[in-house]
């Protein structure tokens, strides 16, 4: 029970501390987490209907309620994905639409709010592998990490689905609803539901780009970090609607006129492949559908014309993003020695290719193909993209950009044994955010820059603004960044030269 209940409806503002700190109530009845001395913890909270049934491939529904305090110790399922290369033993289900909420001990004040958006390529992961302990207590704000629907049953674009306005964006929609949740139910929770920050990396950051020109998510947040996101790389309706019917085809729907029924009376575990209808260079993934009432418009387009929200944002990617495809690609036996580099390129860049071979040699690399690539591949997808991003979203919001640097930061097993350095590479910097296991622990200069990160994170979360020694972006910052780096953070203003983004814009016209 409450000594004041808050967060029972949006219209609440009242702080109330919990007579038992384990205890909170949502609008669908109570639930009991786990208490520590620095924070708590609530774990498998269901924020919409389980999506079975009719539900399959509709707008998520509201959850029923419970009148029975429920048991909120440990976290939901992962929703259904493709566990062929996924070393992950947990279960997956369908019944998958729930959140967790790391908040600190309860106090007279509301506490600013992160809502990470986990990545994944739109195919795997899930919201609880994110252990935001650490930046709970040294940050003093709630963090809540959320599912979403993965892979085709997140994502499937068949005709036959019908033409509300979530086709193809299921999991988008799902996001969506965790926001109006925590609009609607954070304040029992600590938390204050007018300072929401969404958060997320790789396909987490792609989504809050979605989320910044998505009409669906006006209003339910005040601040947006993007983290090593290719946002470009969303695809259009007709091009998910053909790989989806492709798809449909594939396990045994392709009869257009019966295909819904078909596709709904499929057992989950038909439909754990992912959908994946597009690509990132060699690697490929499926996701958000543009052109469509849910996202009218590619998000980096819709940000070169202004039409994202006028919100604060933090921005950056990874000094060597690209490595950690090419170690995988290395480690799944893929060629790569300097007669293959013309077909990665290729495949990579198409009427481009020789264009990007010519600026990425090789012999600049040592010899190495797989560097070369990685380079060509960092620039040209993630580092300028984020660039064009910035600069856009800067004409008309405050824009704090990083690039994340520790090109020793310590990866999981598997990337230590390939033949090339990965350096600062894809989701390195999550293990100086979160406790994500899998890696080596950070030595002395790395736990500071984890404790700073960490810091710059939640102040942006507090305020809007990471801090005074990390300048914003924009016309008088002269395109300032902050290069994160164990030995010593840095402000460059070299990121474009370094990326070779003037090279990139004129490819891309």
């Amino acid at each position: 029970m409450l000594t004041v209940l808050a967060g029972c409806g949006r219209g609440d503002t009242a702080v109330g501390v919990p007579v038992d700190p384990a205890v909170a109530r949502t609008v669908a009845g109570p639930v009991r987490g786990t208490v520590a001395d620095d924070h708590r913890y609530f774990a498998g909270i269901p924020y919409a209907a389980p999506p079975v049934g009719p539900l399959r491939w509709q707008s998520p529904a509201p959850t029923p309620g419970w009148t029975q305090l429920r048991d909120a110790t440990r976290p939901g399922p992962r929703c259904v994905q493709d566990t062929s290369t996924d070393p992950d033993p947990r279960a997956t289900s369908e019944d998958c639409l729930t959140l967790n909420v790391w908040t600190p001990p309860p106090a007279d004040e509301l506490r600013p709010v992160m809502v990470w958006i986990h990545g994944g390529g739109f195919f795997n992961g899930s919201g609880d592998i994110y252990n935001a302990r650490r930046m709970v207590s040294r940050g003093g704000i709630v963090v809540v990490n959320i599912n979403y629907r993965l892979g085709a049953l997140g994502y499937l674009a068949h005709p036959a689905l019908g033409d509300n306005g979530d086709v193809g964006n299921y999991g988008l929609a799902d996001q969506q609803a965790a926001l109006r949740w925590v609009r609607d139910n954070i304040a029992g929770f600590g938390g204050d539901p007018d300072k929401v920050t969404i958060a997320g990396e790789s396909a987490g950051g792609m989504s809050v780009c979605d989320h910044l020109v998505a009409p669906g998510s006006a209003g339910l947040f005040r601040a947006a970090i993007i983290q090593s996101a290719p946002c470009q790389a969303q695809y259009d309706l007709p091009t998910a609607q053909m790989a989806s019917e492709a798809y449909a085809a594939e396990i045994g729907c392709g009869e257009t006129a019966v295909a819904a029924q078909c596709l709904r009376s499929l057992p989950a575990d038909k439909l754990q492949k992912g959908l994946l209808y597009g690509r990132i260079g060699t690697e490929r993934l499926g996701g958000p559908v543009t052109g469509t009432p849910a996202l009218p418009v590619n998000p980096v387009v819709g940000m070169g014309e202004g039409r994202a929200a006028r919100v604060p944002v933090m921005i950056g990617s990874n000094r060597d993003e690209f490595t950690l495809f090419a170690a995988i690609q290395h480690l799944h036996g893929r060629p790569m020695g300097p007669a293959d580099y013309p077909g990665l390129l290729g495949e990579a860049f198409g009427r481009h290719a020789d264009a990007v071979a010519q600026r990425y040699p090789i012999d600049r690399y040592g010899g190495s193909v797989p560097l070369a690539y990685s380079a060509a591949m960092t620039d040209g997808d993630f580092a300028c993209v984020t660039e064009l991003m910035a600069d856009a979203l800067a004409e008309d919001q405050p824009v704090y950009g990083y690039e994340f640097n520790d090109r020793n930061a310590p990866g999981p097993a598997p990337l230590r044994e390939v033949p090339f350095p990965v350096g600062a590479t894809h989701s390195l910097e999550l293990r100086y955010l979160f406790d994500v296991g899998g890696a080596p622990q950070l030595d002395s200069a790395q736990q500071r820059l984890s404790d700073e990160m960490i810091d710059y994170w939640t102040r942006f979360v507090a305020t809007g603004a990471p801090g005074s020694d990390w300048p914003e972006m924009g016309e008088n910052a002269s395109g300032k960044r902050i290069s994160l780096q164990p030995n010593g953070n840095q402000i460059i203003t070299d990121f474009g030269e370094t990326h070779q983004c003037a090279f990139w814009a004129g490819l891309r016209g």
